[in-house]
């Protein structure tokens, strides 16, 4: 069973399922009427009844000065409430749809050779959070949201569900960077809602969790991993993955031959950890 290729893909198309299946009831609302999800990332409603809103934009509205309409700010609550106690920054790899184009961009690095790191340039993870910073410090000034004027996610994102445009220009931008420049370069080091959710994802209950009495030290999740800093633990502790860079997408799961790790509750004890991991 473990060697079946859909059982050591099986987190990966998983998380293609729930993002192709949000895009498609996106279009579906857009195209057909339907009520199931209508709007899009930023701005949306489930069955016409829940609101639900990206946080980081309203954050950006709330920098520039805007009136925000109480059912903007309680779909933002609900986002932040569900990534921040339970989901982790899964947005990233189970539903943001630039995951995907990304991951594309991996894929061919690691086919053609592209991917070592003497091919790439450098650029600090933390830069992302400066964009963070730098976009909010802009909204106030300009009094509109900075970031999404321009972010590639809301592009493509709208672009699947309204019409594209140009914005496959920043799409392809974006793929040719994490192609050519840094491996996982946008997702990784710069897009700034990744930063926002690594921030407000820090208590989330499900996490990654780690046995290292069964760990071999082949290091293949660091290999795979998007954002391997997270991982320091391999071979060391047996603990849960706590920082909230991790973007929850089983990655590092599916290629431990070990079964060292494993999806688990990081309020269970560690004791309870190691002897069923």
């Amino acid at each position: 069973m473990k060697n079946n290729w859909l059982y050591k893909h099986r987190f990966l198309i998983a998380r293609r399922i729930v993002q192709l299946t949000i895009l498609g009831l996106y279009i579906a609302g857009t195209a057909y009427g339907w009520n199931i999800l209508v709007g899009n990332l930023s701005s949306s409603k489930i069955f016409d009844v829940i609101p639900m809103a990206d946080p980081y934009a309203v954050l950006q509205m709330f920098a520039a000065g805007t009136m925000l309409a109480i059912d903007v700010l309680i779909g933002a609550a609900l986002v932040v409430l569900f990534y921040s106690l339970i989901g982790g920054r899964a947005f990233c790899s189970w539903v943001c749809p630039m995951n995907m184009v990304t991951d594309l961009a991996n894929w061919i690095r690691v086919k053609t050779g592209l991917h070592k790191d003497e091919w790439q340039l450098r650029i600090s993870r933390k830069t992302r959070y400066w964009i963070l910073g730098l976009s909010l410090v802009l909204s106030f000034l300009i009094a509109a949201p900075a970031f999404e004027f321009i972010s590639p996610i809301s592009m493509l994102h709208r672009g699947l569900v309204f019409g594209m445009g140009f914005g496959w220009l920043a799409v392809l931008g974006v793929f040719l960077f994490d192609l050519f420049v840094t491996k996982n370069g946008w997702c990784g080091h710069l897009c700034p809602l990744g930063g926002f959710y690594s921030i407000i994802s820090k208590p989330s209950a499900i996490r990654v969790k780690h046995d290292a009495d069964k760990c071999t030290l082949c290091m293949n999740c660091k290999n795979v991993c998007p954002e391997k800093q997270v991982l320091w633990m391999v071979g060391k502790e047996s603990v849960f993955v706590t920082s909230g860079e991790c973007i929850n997408c089983g990655r590092c799961i599916e290629v431990c031959n070990d079964d060292a790790l494993n999806f688990g509750l990081r309020f269970k004890p560690t004791k309870e950890v190691k002897n069923n991991a």
